[in-house]
């Protein structure tokens, strides 16, 4: 159930690294995130919570596409169900 979670926003974010109209550091920032989510050293919970981070910290971005800022806020919102 939560696993399915983090691939769904794994893959949400997956699009955002694709996506050659945002800009790369805001790509960067995604596919740090999802290195996170994939890290098996960490718990489901601790995982959610540390792309959190890393995504609310770049979704101030002023550069960033408003379709994508949207999209991080639903990635962010899927992520907080998340907890161990």
């Amino acid at each position: 159930m939560l696993e399915s979670k983090v691939q769904q926003a794994i893959a949400l974010l997956q699009s955002i690294v694709n996506d050659t109209g945002v800009p790369r550091n805001i790509r960067g920032a995604a596919n740090n995130a999802i290195k996170m989510l994939q890290n098996e050293k960490l718990s489901l919970g601790v995982r959610a919570a540390n792309a959190i981070n890393i995504l609310e910290d770049i979704s101030q971005d002023p550069n960033m596409p408003l379709h994508t800022r949207v999209r991080l806020w639903s990635i962010i919102s899927v992520l907080e169900t998340i907890k161990d």
